[in-house]
């Protein structure tokens, strides 16, 4: 394991079935940085995290020198700038235009898509179908770009893949009959492979 800091080891807050920390533990466990992790209860969060980011949502990293590193991207790019074994980074620097457009477009239209869909009940103006419609403008967009190549940015894995792969997971467990019939099959197929990763389970141990 890498250490990132001789004295103490840096602190992630995080909750097991968050998206956006999901991400976050699968760059630093990729990495191979020696963390110390604080499952966060949601309707109970630590003052400790609270202190360090206010807004309290996770993952937040809390860094050795005090730093803080509160967005669940920026943390996969730290983690991997310190070390990439498998070069998820699609470029020396970090991350190309299109890698970040496609991150952008998952971490806003289709998140606020994904959000209605996942809790229609709390939004009767509409049905869940119609809000599960307005999300797949992107599982089309995933679902072409797989056609043509193995993985979302081309002939390897990167970090689109993984920062994308949470929530077409939390999409397809709305309703995983109607998704698993859907004709997203290059889609799906990327899916199962990353579920069924050792990579995943790793992260996702209670």
């Amino acid at each position: 394991m890498i250490d990132d800091s001789s004295n103490t080891k840096p602190l992630l807050y995080t909750f097991r079935r968050c998206p956006f920390a999901i991400r976050a533990r699968m760059a630093i466990k990729t990495s191979g940085i020696d963390v110390n992790m604080h499952e966060v209860k949601l309707r109970d969060k630590p003052a400790a995290l609270l202190e360090c980011s206010p807004k309290g949502t996770v993952p937040v990293l809390q860094l050795a020198d005090g730093r803080v590193i509160d967005e669940s991207l920026d943390i996969m790019l730290w983690a991997l700038s310190i070390n990439d074994p498998e070069h998820w980074l699609d470029e020396s620097n970090g991350l190309s235009e299109a890698a970040q457009a496609l991150i952008k477009r998952n971490d806003g239209p289709f998140k606020q898509a994904l959000d209605y869909y996942k809790y229609s009940v709390r939004h009767p103006e509409h049905s869940e179908q119609y809000y599960r419609e307005q999300a797949e403008f992107f599982l089309q967009e995933l679902d072409a770009r797989l056609s043509r190549t193995e993985y979302l940015m081309g002939d390897r894995l990167t970090v689109p893949d993984f920062a994308i792969f949470p929530f077409i997971r939390q999409f397809s467990n709305v309703d995983k009959d109607w998704f698993y019939a859907s004709p997203y099959t290059h889609l799906i197929q990327w899916l199962d492979a990353r579920i069924s990763s050792d990579l995943f389970a790793a992260v996702m141990q209670k």
